[in-house]
């Protein structure tokens, strides 16, 4: 059985993951948007034979590999870390988890790293169109990497496709395509990848920006952002819908966390929209500071209902909703769900302990109980709430959670005018005679960063304390190792990752100052 850690192992494992994940998705969006803007450069080129979008194409290429290079570095290391510091993780659900990551690695990385050696060393030794075709197939290539990793992280957001093994205690997959298509994972890979195209149009967009302003690069500078602008300002839109779908998912699998994102603690009918608010610093429960009261808010009444269930009345489950229970809209409350998750552990404790004391009958017996369906669908479903006595405990950090998200959406929208405005001066020729707005589009690049970086938050904070929602919570996941080896690990990764983040800026802003080769 697994055993729940000390909190201290517990902080210090998430903080080292929480490190990792955020450095390496610094430099994932980037890859994920600027290898299809270099595509799209590249075929112009072929299109056209103009010799000037293969020096704009050549030089975006140049800072998609520096920011290629440092981004493998840390995703090398965050996939060793479920071995390392979530070894309880990885065995519980070790079958489901590792074949989507066993596929990133052998299918996507393989294609990806296969044809950037073509994209990076095969001008003049390859055909225009074969060099094209190892361009686009980078892109790709990065995007289906991303597929895989986004399945197995939406399978722990949502785990569907596999049934428990009392035998081993772990979660078995049954099948791989429900575990794929699941709207979860989908979702999540489209909003993911959409997002990283955006940033990458606000990032070519911002450079050339910058050119303008010191008049240098002129022609590279217009083109960049003439096929950033209209990559962004569609890539935007998208992300919009793929946002909004998302959305109304997490009400729909993981309404506690969409409570949490929306700020709602009670839960009503034609629920409102929180566009804007502040919490405060007291807590409405004094045994939970995540409660947090608004001191201001800015309501838009019934659009929450409407965007969770597309039902301007449907009901919207708040936080308090949740954790006491709504019988008229037949919300089991999370004291009934740890009852069950108990009697779940107990009966499964009772299985291992008859297995070890060779009682073969009652082994028997207590195995079919434990993989009946009504078993699995009534006590094993909330398997994970059983580690706590306390409701409280289930609930995220709701005010980190709620600025995250307006953060994400504000900046979202913010884009697209961007966008707009760069494409509209842009081709009535007066965009090098907007300064503000070239000054707009340089700051909008650490703003798009900041919106990344939210998202994750939001996907990942929202949903504590699981691991697998529902299933396994993080004090039952983590390797049992001393809290202080994990905290020295913290430091050295945060001081290496630092170095290299620091490296990657120096050599990017010095390609950058020297510009394209002529």
């Amino acid at each position: 059985m697994i055993e729940i850690a000390d909190v201290s192992l517990v902080d210090w494992s998430r903080a080292q993951f929480a490190l990792t994940a955020m450095y390496h998705w610094i430099f994932v969006p980037l890859t994920l948007g600027i290898t299809f803007i270099v595509a799209f450069m590249e075929t112009l080129y072929v299109k056209t034979g103009n010799e000037e979008w293969k020096k704009i194409t050549m030089f975006w290429m140049t800072l998609f590999g520096i920011n290629f290079a440092i981004g493998v570095a840390t995703g090398i290391i965050l996939e060793f870390e479920f071995g390392t510091n979530w070894s309880n993780y990885s065995w519980f659900v070790g079958d489901i988890f590792g074949a989507p990551l066993a596929i990133e690695g052998i299918l996507a990385f393989f294609m990806e790293s296969t044809f950037i050696a073509i994209m990076f060393f095969g001008w003049n030794k390859v055909s225009r169109k074969t060099h094209l075709l190892a361009t686009w197939l980078t892109a790709i290539g990065a995007n289906l990497s991303a597929l895989w990793i986004l399945v197995a992280n939406g399978w722990m957001q949502h785990p569907v496709g596999m049934k428990f093994n009392p035998e081993t205690a772990r979660n078995e997959m049954d099948n791989f395509w429900e575990v794929l298509f699941s709207q979860t994972a989908v979702d999540k890979w489209l909003h993911a990848t959409s997002s990283g195209f955006v940033l990458a149009s606000v990032f070519v967009i911002g450079i050339s920006a910058w050119y303008l302003l010191k008049k240098r690069e002129i022609q590279l500078a217009k083109k960049s952002i003439l096929v950033a602008a209209i990559f962004g300002l569609v890539s935007s839109i998208y992300l919009v819908i793929t946002g909004d779908n998302s959305t109304r998912t997490i009400a729909n699998d993981q309404n506690m966390k969409f409570a949490a994102l929306e700020g709602l603690y009670n839960g009503s009918e034609g629920a409102g929209l929180v566009a804007f608010g502040f919490f405060s610093d007291n807590s409405s429960d004094p045994n939970n500071e995540n409660l947090k009261d608004f001191n201001l808010k800015i309501e838009i009444p019934n659009i929450l209902s409407y965007m969770a269930f597309l039902d301007w009345n449907a009901f919207v489950p708040g936080v308090n909703d949740l954790i006491n229970g709504n019988g008229k809209y037949g919300i089991m409350s999370y004291y009934d769900r740890i009852e069950r998750g108990k009697v779940a552990i107990a009966k499964l404790t009772e299985f291992k302990e008859a297995q070890k004391a060779g009682n073969k009958e009652l082994a028997a017996s207590l195995k079919t109980e434990l993989t009946s369906d009504d078993f699995q669908n009534n006590y094993f479903k909330y398997f994970g709430y059983g580690y706590f006595d306390d409701p409280g405990d289930l609930v995220p950090n709701i005010p980190l959670t709620f600025y995250s998200f307006h953060t994400m959406v504000g900046l979202g929208f913010y884009f697209i005018l961007l966008f707009i405005f760069s494409l509209v001066f842009l081709l009535k020729g007066t965009f090098e005679k907007k300064r503000w707005l070239m000054r707009l589009a340089i700051i909008s690049i650490p703003l798009a960063y900041i919106a990344s970086q939210a998202g994750w938050i939001v996907a990942e904070v929202g949903r504590q304390p699981w691991v697998v929602q529902d299933l396994m919570p993080n004090v039952a996941a983590v390797t049992r190792i001393s809290a202080g080896s994990v905290q020295t690990t913290f430091w050295l990764f945060a001081i290496l990752f630092t170095i290299l983040l620091i490296a990657e800026l120096k050599i990017m802003f010095r390609q950058i100052k020297i510009g394209p080769k002529h």
